[in-house]
């Protein structure tokens, strides 16, 4: 008899538990998470392959959804959450997950219509509402084949008067054959592209490849610095400051995120610089690349700044797993950290960004242990960190140039600095936010060379 009550017992906690599960709905519980965290990438015209706006969006993806969420490939997010905070972290709780699951496990039930939340408002094709929208003049011609080196194209702001910014978008005429978009602020008087007319295509000359496709150097190394290349070092020098940019998983930036009142200038008489990164899909397309500025009313009283710490400085043996490589930069005046972003190719293995302060002391401020090339993530600090004058910022990146890498085009290669995905970089950005008056070539105590660690 205790056999029997004890075997009646567990099928009863079995059936309740079995009740719970079948619990969850899609527009009492799963719609919610996916609002919340799934789509600002899963809708119509963004860079998700998929939409989960509805039901009958998702429905065909259930168990998709699950496995993604349960493995937490999905949403993209790869920080160590040992080290720093962020405002704009990705995880599901595990109670997200479990709800996720327990709805594809039992049939993907879409529940009553009446506990569906009200739907997501979106602007229509952007993330923020821009005030003024500059584009590209005319169409870019995209070969069905070969390899597109890096295209610049100038368009002018028209801006007569100081331009403070607030947030910024990029987006592509045409994501298939986009690899990355990087819009650069050029103040006046730069001597970039000084020859080129507003709204012609410039290629730089294109370096000499060897037979695997690897830029070909000389002795000495003829590259143009991190600092002009990027943006980077000292904001004011070389192209420009970056203004933003367009990847896969790198969103618009809103320049007040972190602290409120912060806008990025835009000096008056400026051109905004694409730099342009195309790859061939084996049929010809376009593209008419645009920008969407959303502006401040007054003049604010923060200046947020873009700067990073690079080395070009790259030499990854054949068949190394583990390649270092270090860069740094140190501050010349006090500065509020708010925002970073690691950037390597196919090869990059993990990336830390440590911060060294006057008094000796160091910090980690984010890891990324396992470093994805398909997703660009930026990390807004959740609350701003205090830099004071002297703080060196140093980073710490690793490659994978092995057979292992299933990323990998050729372990069997030496892979240098380049622009091309089988090339590789070393790039930390990070942006800052200093009083307004700051001059930004100020900021830092001295821009990076080639070959050097600041």
């Amino acid at each position: 008899m205790r056999l029997l009550a004890l075997t009646f017992g567990c099928a009863a906690v079995a059936a309740a538990a079995n009740t719970t599960a079948t619990k969850a709905t899609f527009n009492k519980d799963v719609l919610p998470v996916l609002q919340k965290n799934c789509q600002n990438c899963h809708r119509p015209g963004e860079v998700a392959p998929m939409s989960f706006l509805t039901y009958q969006d998702a429905r065909p993806w259930a168990k998709a959804i699950k496995a993604a969420v349960v493995t937490k490939k999905m949403p993209p997010w790869f920080a160590d959450p040992q080290y720093g905070h962020f405002q704009n972290e990705r995880r599901l709780t595990e109670a997200e997950i479990n709800t996720v699951s327990s709805w594809a496990d039992n049939g993907a039930p879409e529940g009553d219509a009446k506990d569906k939340p009200a739907p997501v408002k979106f602007i229509e094709g952007w993330n923020i509402q821009p005030d003024v929208v500059i584009g590209m003049q005319r169409p870019y011609e995209v070969p069905a084949t070969g390899t597109v080196e890096y295209t610049y194209v100038v368009i002018p702001t028209g801006f007569t008067k100081d331009t403070w910014v607030t947030a910024a978008e990029v987006r592509p005429g045409n994501r298939s054959v986009m690899h990355h978009i990087i819009a650069f602020v050029r103040l006046p008087g730069s001597g970039f592209m000084k020859d080129v007319k507003p709204g012609e295509f410039f290629v730089p000359k294109a370096p000499e490849r060897d037979a695997n496709g690897a830029e070909i150097r000389k002795a000495p190394r003829q590259q143009r610095s991190a600092d002009q290349q990027r943006g980077g070092g000292n904001s004011d020098g070389g192209l420009g400051e970056f203004l933003v940019g367009f990847a896969p998983g790198l969103p618009e930036l809103k320049f007040d995120a972190v602290v409120p009142g912060a806008a990025k200038l835009i000096p008056a008489g400026s051109d905004i610089v694409f730099q342009l990164h195309y790859t061939t899909k084996g049929t010809a397309a376009t593209d008419q690349t645009k920008i969407g500025l959303t502006l401040a009313t007054d003049t604010p009283k923060y200046r947020y700044v873009t700067a990073n710490a690079a080395s070009m400085a790259l030499e990854i043996p054949p068949n190394e797993p583990n390649y270092e490589s270090h860069s740094s930069v140190t501050f010349n005046g006090p500065a509020q950290l708010v925002w970073l972003m690691p950037h390597m190719h196919v090869r990059g293995k993990d990336f830390i960004f440590k911060a060294v302060y006057p008094t000796g002391e160091s910090e980690t401020l984010l890891s990324v242990p396992k470093y994805d090339f398909n997703w660009q993530l930026g990390y807004d600090e959740a609350k701003p960190l205090s830099l004071p004058k002297g703080t060196r910022i140093e980073c710490t990146a690793h490659y994978d140039n092995s057979a292992n890498n299933r990323y990998n085009p050729n372990p069997n290669v030496t892979v240098r600095w380049g622009d091309q995905t089988w090339e590789e970089m070393m790039i930390g950005w990070f942006a800052v936010v200093v009083d307004n008056s700051v001059k930004t070539q100020n900021i830092l105590a001295r821009p990076q060379r080639p070959g050097s660690s600041e």
